[in-house]
């Protein structure tokens, strides 16, 4: 009898001259976790493949790894939301780990303690979660997006127990779509990124480190999340022509529509124009629109930042630069709340270091510095942008 309790979990394909054992584990099991070990332990394997990328992997086993963190350099790139969605679905991992007792992603994190000690290589075979995460909300059509993200947010908030039926589907399936299965259930869109693109990725990494090895391995072993083996074992019997490009190709970004990005310059055009329009027809007018302007704009932005609970400086800052910055969509009201909290409170090494602990309670987002930092980068953004539409339709109002 194989090791695994279940033998439809352990699956052989054969590549060539290779043997690839396909261990599908349950990532809140602990006796998956023995059955990775008693595997390792037990078969002469060459190598180790593990359903990892390397941010997760540096997740799992170097926990200072957010203490390298450039909270600076992630505002300014751009990267801050992406920041927050990881964290967010580290969240609701966290609240896993707390009501089962065992830490998600446990399994993977032995098979490759295992490889390590056995001398073995160990290969990380899933897609980077970030470039997963973006196909989700390339393919996803737009006017759905925000309801996705806010929801992906809102599950910080939720203090329910995970039900039995979860746990069943983590057991069977996999953990990142357990995770979106929260908030967007039996959403179809989001099943082609997160599994069957991860399943064709993962046997495209695995046949192109097959071929980079210096001599071909003859048994290797495979450990990921039960939902992965059928497909996986689907696309290794299939076969890939060009393993490289497989990968690469599913490691691409699709390009955005560039017509949202005329949405933010053609509203810059109408309230300029709006403000030339009110100052032709009086000074009071046009004053009054820039008022409005300013008010509505500035006001909402600065409400997000106090919502987050920012710095006063954030505050008083926000009013000053949502105004300015919606007339210049290269500079986002967001970054600059988010910049002047980050040198008012500089976040200290243990806000780094106990970050990822802060978040899985949702009130940690306010008492964490570097948490609430992305808060005020989050909420100011969005306070900026409804102020923004709002002045711009109380201007249109006026003079009409």
């Amino acid at each position: 009898m194989h090791p695994a309790e279940d033998t439809h979990l352990i699956r052989e394909v054969m590549v060539d001259d290779t043997t690839i054992v396909l261990l599908g584990t349950a990532h809140v099991s602990a006796q998956s976790v023995a059955d990775v070990r008693r595997e390792i332990d037990r078969e002469d394997y060459d190598a180790v493949a593990v359903e990892l990328c390397e941010s997760r992997y540096q997740s799992l086993t170097d926990p200072a790894a957010l203490e390298k963190l450039d909270l600076f350099q992630v505002l300014r790139s751009g990267r801050a939301g992406m920041v927050m969605a990881s964290l967010a679905l580290g969240a609701y991992q966290q609240r896993l780990a707390d009501q089962f007792d065992i830490r998600p992603g446990a399994e993977l994190e032995a098979a490759a303690r295992g490889a390590r000690r056995r001398r073995l290589p160990l290969w990380l075979i899933d897609r980077d979660i970030g470039t997963t995460l973006k196909r989700i909300y390339r393919g996803v059509p737009w006017w759905q997006r925000p309801s996705l993200f806010m929801g992906l947010f809102g599950s910080l908030f939720s203090r329910d127990e995970v039900s039995a039926a979860d746990i069943e589907k983590l057991k069977q399936g996999d953990m990142l779509e357990a995770t979106f299965s929260e908030f967007a259930a039996g959403s179809s869109t989001l099943f082609e990124p997160l599994i069957a693109e991860r399943d064709r990725y993962m046997a495209a990494c695995l046949l192109e480190s097959i071929e980079a090895a210096e001599t071909p391995p003859r048994r290797v072993l495979a450990v990921v999340g039960a939902g992965h083996l059928a497909g996986l074992e689907a696309a290794l019997n299939q076969g890939i022509t060009e393993p490289r490009q497989a990968r690469e190709s599913l490691e691409t970004i699709p390009r955005p529509a560039r017509w949202p990005k005329v949405i933010p310059w053609v509203v810059v055009v109408v309230i300029l124009a709006g403000f030339a329009i009110g100052f032709s027809r009086s000074s009071d007018l046009g004053w009054q629109l820039v008022t409005d302007w300013v008010l509505i704009n500035g006001g909402l932005c600065a409400l997000g930042a106090a919502l987050a609970r920012g710095h006063p400086f954030t505050v008083i800052g926000s009013f000053l630069a949502a105004p300015l910055t919606s007339l210049n969509p290269t500079i986002g009201a967001g970054f600059v709340a988010a910049a002047i909290e980050l040198f008012s409170r500089r976040p200290r090494v243990e806000d780094f270091r106990g970050l990822r602990d802060a978040v899985s309670d949702w009130r940690g987002w306010w008492r964490n510095r570097v948490a609430r930092t992305l808060l005020v980068f989050l909420f100011a953004t969005i306070g900026s942008a409804v102020g923004t539409y709002l002045a711009g339709f109380r201007i249109i109002e006026q003079l009409v």
